[in-house]
């Protein structure tokens, strides 16, 4: 009975769970990296105090575009930066939640494969 209860256990609830989990992983990836939002915000200014307006000469009005541009242009690198480790991040993390999903059925049966294979004198690292 109790064998019947974890092998039913294992291939409903817990492998539901299981990728539940491994979704969640993914989401908290995600929205560590915040990419929908670095998209949002590819070339806003890099932690620039004051984007807006400047009055003033003409001198000065030219240093504040050249200043904001520059900060987008700064800000557009780094976020880039970030989106691409992001996306290799969360595409990693999408493998191995993949595998863990499709690892999960076999797990209950290494256990057995392992007896049955020292009982037939196989030992893996002496091929």
């Amino acid at each position: 009975m109790f064998v019947v209860g974890i092998c039913s256990w294992w291939y409903s609830t817990g492998w539901k769970m299981m990728v539940v989990r491994v979704r969640e992983s993914l989401l908290d990836v995600y929205d560590y990296f915040s990419l929908g939002l670095l998209l949002k915000t590819l070339f806003a200014p890099w932690r620039q105090i004051s984007a807006g307006r400047v009055r003033g000469p003409l001198s000065v009005q030219l240093r504040a575009f050249f200043d904001r541009l520059v900060s987008r242009i700064i800000g557009g690198f780094i976020r880039t930066f970030v989106l691409i480790i992001g996306s290799i991040v969360v595409s990693a993390a999408a493998v191995i939640g993949l595998v863990k999903i499709l690892v999960w059925p076999l797990v209950p049966i290494f256990p057995v494969a392992a007896v049955f294979c020292a009982v037939a004198g196989w030992i893996p690292w002496h091929l």
